[in-house]
């Protein structure tokens, strides 16, 4: 409202400046008086005026004249006109309809028509960026990648594409398998920019995979500086990496800087189970087994694994059997679960206490069988003297059992011998995790649910072992023989005590029934 009022007052006072300067002039008695060649003009106040804006006309058709005929002289020298200017926009405009199509061919998977329409963009736009990309873009979407990689090196000429231009040559290097050159433009474009999270990635695989932990980790902590990973996740993959690191300078000879390694790794991720394995033997190899000892309770009240206990064991190697069972109750009780209850039978087993080692597996061939709980109680049976028939229905159950926890890649689920940094299947870094893999219910194809009572029947179930108590062991008294027994039956000879079944003992179970099939 404001700006139409002054509109309006400025129109009213420029109308009122004309009429009041229109009034001056006529009521003027001067004029102008012009003499030329023996003639005389004289113009009144008004024809003076008219006079004076019809010579303003002329100067300014005099310009415009002079600049016509400059604007001509210039056309043929070969300078830039309005008539080059037009067709210089008409050429610009059909580029750009072709680099538009061909962008558009390539987003359609249309990888000959995309090159085509680069070549039409190239001819036409002066500007060689988009047409390189697309022409690069459309290249390695026929497959032509010496033509791709052409254009992708035509891009580092620009400063504002020179690191699509490495990204498109990595991308070529992966395709082709040439890790080393992968790797070296994915430092330089890591350079270009350092908190390119993919480049991050992809380098981090690269050096993995070749074995460069050192720099891994300067990859890893360039990662954690522009906060791409959270705190945790970080000090867990150095760790990660820092063991990897341990394991190749001992391969080199290094063993002190790989103790220094191992326990740095395990001090930043106390969970990870290698960590803790490695550091606790360079804490026994320096003559530190308490401190050995409490690495080890400490990863195992996280989670209990079969490596620890057996890191546990070497603190004390040469311990007898009984005394060993007494010394491990201080790990066990840390985290007693199924883990727990098969190293204390297996303890039990070696200190030949076969009825406290049936004790501690308890139910647990029922609630969570699987081929190490199936050969514990082969060997529980083995050394109580059992039957052959029910040592050996024990060991055929343990051929048809779970496997157990292992280590499992939680993203392709490929199951591994033992842990590594770097999935062997399908090249992911720090995913494998202890735990059992996905079992499928239901008969299997080749009807190997019937090998036990092919192969020998499973003992009676026999009653529950009274508890154990802290009261010395009673001397056991041989029961009185019935004074008129009717069948008196011969007496069999003592037999000696067997040994515990081992792992092999299954193994060579397996072969004898494949070779009999």
């Amino acid at each position: 409202m404001f700006w139409i009022i002054l509109k309006i007052a400025v129109f009213l006072l420029v109308v009122a400046g004309l009429t009041i300067t229109a009034d001056a002039l006529l009521g003027s008695e001067a004029g102008i008086r012009i003499a030329f060649a023996n003639t005389e003009f004289t113009l009144g106040p008004v024809q003076a005026a008219l006079g004076a804006l019809a010579l303003l006309a002329a100067l300014w058709l005099l310009l415009k004249l002079a600049g016509l005929f400059v604007a001509t002289l210039r056309f043929i020298n070969g300078d830039e006109t309005a008539i080059s200017r037009y067709f210089e926009s008409s050429r610009k405009r059909r580029g750009l309809e072709a680099l538009t199509e061909g962008f558009l061919a390539l987003a359609a998977d249309e990888g000959d028509r995309a090159v085509t329409k680069a070549r039409k963009a190239e001819k036409l736009l002066e500007n060689k960026t988009l047409t390189s990309l697309l022409m690069a873009q459309a290249a390695r979407n026929k497959g032509n990648n010496a033509l791709a990689e052409e254009y992708y090196k035509r891009l580092l000429e620009d400063d504002r594409a020179r690191f699509v231009g490495v990204q498109g040559l990595l991308r070529q290097k992966l395709e082709a398998n040439d890790t080393d050159k992968a790797r070296k433009l994915a430092e330089k474009a890591l350079a270009l920019q350092p908190a390119h999270g993919p480049t991050q990635d992809i380098l981090l695989q690269l050096q993995n995979k070749s074995g460069d932990w050192q720099g891994a980790r300067r990859t890893l902590s360039e990662a954690k500086r522009t906060g791409r990973l959270p705190r945790e996740v970080y000090f867990r993959r150095d760790a990660v990496l820092a063991l990897q690191q341990a394991d190749a300078y001992a391969l080199q000879g290094d063993l002190a800087l790989a103790q220094d390694l191992a326990i740095e790794a395990n001090a930043a991720a106390p969970a990870l189970i290698p960590a803790a394995v490695m550091a606790a033997r360079a804490q026994i190899a320096r003559g530190k087994g308490s401190t050995a000892a409490k690495v080890l309770k400490k990863a195992w009240k996280m989670q209990p694994h079969p490596e620890l206990a057996q890191a546990f064991a070497e603190i004390e190697p040469a311990e007898p059997a009984a005394q060993r069972v007494r010394r491990f109750e201080k790990l066990l009780t840390q985290n007693d679960g199924d883990e727990a209850r098969m190293i204390r039978a297996e303890l039990l087993i070696a200190a030949e206490d076969f009825p406290g080692a049936r004790r501690a597996i308890g139910d647990l061939h029922e609630t969570a069988p699987s081929q190490r709980v199936m050969t514990i109680m082969a060997a529980i049976e083995r050394g109580e003297g059992s039957d052959d028939a029910v040592v050996r229905g024990w060991l055929a159950r343990a051929l048809i059992a779970p496997r157990g926890p292992q280590w499992i890649c939680d993203k392709c689920h490929h199951i591994h011998a033992r842990w590594q940094a770097v999935c062997e299947n399908c090249g992911s870094f720090d995913t494998l995790s202890w735990r059992s893999p996905p079992d499928s219910s239901g008969a299997s194809a080749t009807g190997t649910e019937m090998l036990p009572l092919i192969v020998g029947a499973l003992a009676a179930p026999r009653p529950a072992p009274a508890p154990v108590s802290d009261a010395p062991p009673e001397p056991e008294v041989a029961a009185a023989a019935p004074e008129t027994p009717t069948e008196t039956p011969a007496a069999a000879p003592a037999q000696p005590k067997e040994r515990p079944i081992t792992e092999a003992e299954v193994i060579d179970l397996d072969e004898t029934r494949r070779q009999g099939m």
